[in-house]
Formats: structure tokens, sequence, C-alpha cells
């Protein structure tokens, strides 16, 4: 961590510092920093969970409409992510999910269902429209995804 002191030894001005009001916003923005890291673990999970299941499904519906979700994922969740740290800051504490091995179409419905309201429930760990929009985007991929898997046999 850097010190104030070498901060003002780097030459940067006094003014560069956070007041000690600034600071109490950036402690509680740590709280939806936690919230954050863990919605985004969670959507990270899902990229090689989903991949997973699309390589053991025989269903070639099931097969393909996983393989959207997948190859869709990545991009939307590295602009979710870089947008929430270009204005937060590096996210730290990512976790990890057991992957599961392959049940049935409506066990995968039923991931995709819960993902889907534990981003709803995650959500609020921000309250800037654009991150919103982004996490908006993500639900509308799984809900996509959903119709395809329950509509598209």
């Amino acid at each position: 961590m850097i010190t104030k002191k070498q901060i003002l030894k780097q030459g940067f001005p006094k003014t560069f510092l956070m007041s000690e009001e600034e600071e109490e916003v950036g402690k509680k923005e740590q709280g939806g920093n936690v919230k954050f890291t863990e919605m985004v673990s969670l959507i990270l999970h899902s990229r090689t969970q989903t991949h997973t299941l699309h390589l053991q499904t025989e269903s070639y519906p099931e097969h393909m409409a996983l393989n959207g979700y997948y190859d869709g994922i990545g991009d939307l969740l590295d602009g979710l992510i870089e947008s929430f740290q270009g204005k937060y800051g590096i996210i730290k504490g990512y976790k990890s999910y057991e992957i599961e091995g392959y049940k049935s179409t409506e066990s995968t419905i039923k991931y995709l269902q819960g993902l889907c309201t534990k981003i709803e429930d995650l959500r609020d760990c921000c309250e800037d429209s654009y991150i919103q929009n982004q996490i908006d985007t993500v639900c509308e991929l799984i809900n996509s995804t959903l119709y395809k898997l329950r509509f598209l046999k």
C-alpha cells in the first residue's frame, strides 16, 4: 500500500489525496466490491459450467444453446468488470466453485434460473446506470439461453 507521504514525495499535488470523507465513501464501496466480486465470480464460473454441460449433453439443441451462452458471456463479463474497475479500482478475492456434471435439461435450466436470481440479488453492488445496463445484458443472455433450452427442442 502506498502511503500519503510516498505520494507527496513522488511529486503529486496534495489535491491528489483523498479527504477523510472520500475515504469513508471508499470503505462503503468496498462492501459493494464484495458483492460485485461474488456476482462476477458466479458469472465467470457459469462460463466453464455451461461449457462442461455443453460437452456432456446428448441433445443437439441444448448443445447449441449452451454454446451460445458460453461464447457470449466472456465478452459481456469482461466489459462489465472493466467498467466497474475503471470507476472503483481493481477487484480482488475472486471465488471458485465446483463444476457439476450434466444431469438433465431440467437441471441445466434450474442452474441458469438460479444464476439469474443470484445476479438479481447481488446487482445492488453499485448504482451506476451503465453498469446496471451491463448486468441487464448478462441477464438477457441467460434468459435467451433459457428460452432456447425450454422451447427449441
